[in-house]
């Protein structure tokens, strides 16, 4: 397997992953020597399958050029009998991350190539985004969550839109509820109005852009949006119908809508995948050797993932499409050690991709905390558990 040639780069150390003893707290300090093994971060990711934040995890930390640590840990559902998750084989639905690895390396490439400019009106790529107060609204706007719109359409009325057609023309109505560029309001419409910018400038949908000029160029070979049925054993559940897990089934109402592709949500790919595409970007946007080939200038990728909205403490920074530090949280996604030119993104069903350049660490840790929880906060119990990694993993790095 792929992964078992990847996993030689690991440390002697991480040779006693499988099989280590649960420890349930956060607060344990760390080691003498931190490192990437096992005794480093299994007690942190078990432990939020101990207090029922998610059924399964897997966690990636590597740099520009190697993988440092990679393992799965739990199931895909609370049955013991489920598959294992696994860092290659198990596909998470990647709910927002969706909006940094296609949504804005697509605009990344357009900008690039000079078919989109960042402060050019939305209107200008996408005509029918002409309401009252939207005209003046730019690209870079919808990119930083300045925008002014709302975060979502709220679930009693997206129930009863029936269908993409009737969503789309509703987002392109939405008007702003606070002046753009005077705050962040982190929008699910902002990402639906970028796919829209991406559809409309290549003249195809962004399933079809970002499949040709990002997932195939990067051997993101299992990345994509709308997975085919045949899948659907390997990919962790979001849901429960009837009694039944939901997989292989955006989840996420806006782009459920949308028919599974939206710039919002819908992606689906396994850890390893996610991995490859931080090292892309720490790469300056060239593929992995023996390739080398550039998709992408390196300041077109400093341009996007350098902060370029901050607020103040209590509100999040944000760069171009992803999220800076710091993240607005009294517990933060990132952890309290990765440096001040971090950049990362989350998603709802229980996905996170933190990049800290200046260390060159990544740390990738998926779960689908969105399938039947038995923490009575498990949203809460996954930023803690997130927080401790991201920590975990710059001490580790700081040390070695």
């Amino acid at each position: 397997m792929v992964l078992t040639a990847l996993l030689v780069l690991l440390q002697t150390g991480s040779a006693t992953m499988a099989g280590s003893p649960p420890v349930r707290t956060l607060e344990a300090g760390p080691p003498a020597r931190a490192t990437f093994d096992a005794a480093t971060f299994d007690a942190l990711v078990q432990e939020g399958i101990h207090a029922g934040a998610y059924p399964g995890a897997v966690l990636i930390v590597g740099r520009h050029d190697t993988l440092l640590f990679a393992k799965g840990y739990g199931h895909l559902t609370w049955a013991r009998t489920s598959p294992a998750a696994d860092p290659e084989s198990t596909l998470y639905d990647l709910a927002s991350l969706t909006k940094v690895i296609a949504t804005t390396t697509a605009l990344m490439l357009l900008v690039e190539r000079g078919q989109v400019r960042l402060d050019a009106p939305v209107a200008t790529y996408v005509p029918a985004f002409n309401a009252a107060g939207t005209s003046a609204i730019t690209v870079r706007q919808l990119l930083t969550h300045t925008s002014g719109l709302r975060a979502d359409i709220p679930d009693a009325e997206l129930k009863a839109i029936p269908d993409s057609a009737a969503l789309m023309a509703r987002v392109l109505r939405e008007t702003p509820r606070v002046a753009p560029g005077s705050r962040v309001i982190y929008s699910d419409l902002n990402a639906i109005l970028l796919g829209e910018v991406v559809r409309h400038v290549t003249r195809e949908p962004l399933d079809v852009f970002a499949t040709r000029e990002i997932f195939d160029p990067l051997g993101l070979r299992e990345t994509m949006f709308r997975p085919p049925p045949r899948l659907r054993p390997r990919i962790a559940p979001t849901g429960v119908w009837h009694g039944l897990s939901i997989a292989g089934v955006v989840n996420d109402g806006s782009a459920f809508r949308l028919r599974g592709v939206s710039g919002n949500a819908g992606l689906f790919a396994p850890a390893l995948d996610v991995a490859r595409f931080a090292q892309f970007v720490m790469r300056g946007g060239t593929c992995a050797p023996p390739d080398g080939r550039r998709l992408l200038r390196s300041e077109t990728v400093r341009l996007f993932t350098a902060k370029a909205t901050d607020f103040g403490p209590k509100s999040e920074a944000r760069a171009l499409g992803w999220q800076a530090v710091p993240t607005g949280e009294s517990v933060s996604s990132a952890g309290t050690l990765f440096g001040p030119h971090t950049f990362g993104h989350t998603g709802w069903t229980g996905t996170s991709l933190w990049i800290d350049p200046d260390r060159d660490l990544f740390v990738v840790l998926l779960t689908n905390r969105a399938y039947a929880p038995r923490a009575r906060r498990p949203f809460t119990v996954l930023k803690q558990v997130r927080g401790a990694v991201a920590d975990a993993a710059a001490r580790a790095s700081d040390a070695s």
